[in-house]
């Protein structure tokens, strides 16, 4: 041979399968014409593969001298659908391969193809007038097979079927269709399968109007079949390239129906010789692949509404669900993706054309009108994005456990060791989520730095129990400016989660900390906090319930126990100074659902506005 086989092997199948084998000898095979193919396999016993014996044959042609003359010559081919290089791929498996063949009544031309191989052959007489070759596969070269399928009839069968299925079809529309029979023996005991007019699908067709180039055209091959076994499906999508299948996911079996076998065909004469030589991958530009499989999408969804028209309802709630947990990309979704690509990658889509509009809007230097109406909306947008954040951080505090809420709770409003600063709110828009106790607490931007939170914790709980567990801190502090400034005023929001369980005689204790920690923070920032709001998480009971009322503390609206009250706090004996002390009692479910309708209701809002445009 014209090239060195041994690296030409490495070289252009570095990855390949077993079936390839025959997929390879098939389509040499039905080159010289053959109608009839056979494949035996045998092993003494299971998994013997160190001795096993593969034996392809046809009635094809056969060698003549020239499809010899081209056999001795990789990538000698007469068309750009062939590639003068399968062949290689059964040197990937075994050692050798002998092939006899019957080219003319009376002459069989017998040689060896292995690593050495350089043309070499030799002609012999024979009593067989028919014409046909047999490939015999000496010395399997791998420990095993990658899949013990690659031997089984049933398997073998599948497989071909698949990958020819064009072939297959249009033989069967002549009148001369193509059979195989499929032989595995092991130990003596044979298993057989075959490939004959009944197993060839009929497909129906369909000329479509799109096209990805000036002239060709482009059919749709399609059929459908019920299977017996309601519970199992099985979906095909393939282009058919240079007379073979090659598969490319276009729909999502898991949004087909069960019971039913569909095989969609794509073929189009653009696709000849998009592909490269092993026949593994498809050479076709990005920008024309993609053209194709949004042709072939949109036929395949044509079909299916025709045939399954509860798929179309089913993919119009699908529809309805992702523009409801999607607000902010309505309009951006591809209505014939959704129920055929993965919600997945109709997710990813979406998101592309929103960013992309986005990032038109942001690099312009001048807004038409056209832009500046389209900024108005995709500032709507983003604000349902945060909106939708907020929904899932609430679905969180929903599932905290009851063991687990003041770790969680308290990382969840102020990671810990997070600093938030004032300048910086678009940064830390995501991570500071004060908002759940209430929209006007959005505008707070400092949160202290672990050192400076530690100091201020020793000074509010000077005299107190403290919790020893110093990985799980119970308050969180939110300014709305820089405390430490000199001359600045500031407000302050303060977050303490009672712990769990402590009954109402240690919750009634709350009270009396909270002018005290009053006191000592203003104090302790020289007098410069003209606010605070002070937020308890405890449990509730009557008993407790009683006790707030008794103490001046109002019931609120709301969805589970809240109280307030707001009163004056004097840091001296002569009233000279103080601070205006809100405070507002509440137990978990209060905290989590009142924020949960809060932002429901903006939630609807914004989603109503999209539905009307």
């Amino acid at each position: 041979m014209d090239v060195n086989v041994k690296r030409a092997v490495k070289m252009f199948f570095s990855k390949s399968s077993f079936e390839m084998i025959y997929f390879e000898a098939f389509a040499n095979a039905l080159d010289a014409g053959a109608t009839e193919f056979n494949i035996s396999v045998a092993m003494s016993k299971e998994s013997d593969w160190q001795n096993m014996t593969l034996q392809l044959s046809d009635n094809g042609k056969g060698f003549t001298d020239e499809r010899f003359g081209k056999f001795k010559k990789l990538l000698d081919v007469d068309e750009k659908t062939h590639k003068g290089l399968g062949r290689l791929v059964y040197l990937c498996y075994f050692d050798k391969v002998c092939v006899e063949s019957v080219y003319e009544a009376g002459k069989v031309r017998k040689f060896e193809f292995n690593d050495e191989f350089s043309g070499e052959n030799k002609i012999d007489g024979t009593d067989q007038q028919s014409t046909g070759t047999t490939l015999y596969f000496h010395g399997f070269n791998g420990e095993r097979l990658g899949k013990t399928d690659y031997v089984k009839p049933s398997y073998i069968k599948q497989v071909l079927l698949e990958k020819f299925y064009m072939k297959f079809y249009k033989a069967k529309q002549s009148g001369l269709p193509i059979n195989v029979n499929i032989t595995l023996e092991v130990g003596g005991v044979p298993v057989s399968d075959t490939i004959d007019r009944e197993s060839i699908p009929s497909f129906q067709s369909k000329e479509l109007e799109d096209k990805v180039d000036l002239i060709n055209s482009i059919t749709l091959y399609y059929y459908i079949k019920e299977l017996e076994e309601k519970t199992d499906r099985r979906v095909i999508t393939a282009l058919a390239v240079d007379d073979r299948s090659h598969v490319e996911t276009i729909i999502a079996e898991e949004n087909m129906p069960y019971g039913y076998e569909m095989v969609f065909l794509l073929m189009s004469d653009t696709f000849q010789g998009e592909i490269d030589e092993s026949r593994q991958s498809l050479k076709m530009e990005d920008v024309k692949l993609n053209c194709v499989k949004t042709v072939f999408r949109d036929a395949i969804s044509d079909v299916i509404n025709e045939q399954f028209p509860r798929i179309a309802e089913n993919n119009a709630r699908r529809k309805a669900n992702l523009e409801s947990l999607y607000p902010h990309l309505s309009g951006y979704f591809e209505e014939k993706e959704i129920g055929y690509s993965t919600q997945a990658d109709v997710l990813k889509k979406a998101q592309d054309k929103y960013f992309k509009a986005q990032k038109e809007i942001l690099e312009a230097t001048e807004l038409t009108e056209e832009q500046y109406e389209k900024s108005i909306v995709l500032s709507a947008r983003a604000l349902v994005e945060y909106i939708l954040f907020r929904q899932n951080v609430i679905k969180k505090m929903q599932s905290f456990s009851h063991d687990e809420v003041e770790a969680e709770l308290h990382n969840l409003l102020a990671p810990k060791g997070s600093e938030f600063l004032e300048g910086e709110i678009m940064k830390d828009l995501y991570k500071n989520n004060v908002w759940v106790l209430d929209e006007k607490f959005m505008n707070y931007c400092t949160v202290l730095s672990e050192a400076e939170m530690k100091k201020v914790i020793d000074v509010l709980t000077t005299g107190e129990v403290k919790d020893t567990d110093v990985d799980r801190p119970d308050i969180v502090l939110f300014f709305s400016g820089d405390p430490t400034k000199e001359g600045q005023m500031v407000d302050v929001v303060v977050v303490e989660l009672k712990r769990l369980g402590i009954g109402a005689e240690q919750n009634s204790i709350v009270e009396f900390q909270l002018d005290t920690r009053t006191q000592r923070l203003a104090e302790y920032y020289g007098n410069r906090i003209q606010r605070m709001w002070f937020y308890g998480i405890v449990e509730f009971d009557d008993k407790y319930r009683l006790h707030l009322v008794n103490n001046g503390f109002k019931p609120l609206f709301s969805n589970g126990s809240s109280y307030f009250r707001s009163k004056e706090v004097f840091t001296d004996l002569t009233q000279s100074v103080s601070v205006t002390q809100n405070a507002y009692v509440m137990d978990f479910k209060a905290l989590v659902e009142d924020a949960n309708t809060r932002n429901e209701t903006f939630l609807k809002i914004l989603q109503s506005n999209f539905k009307n445009k």
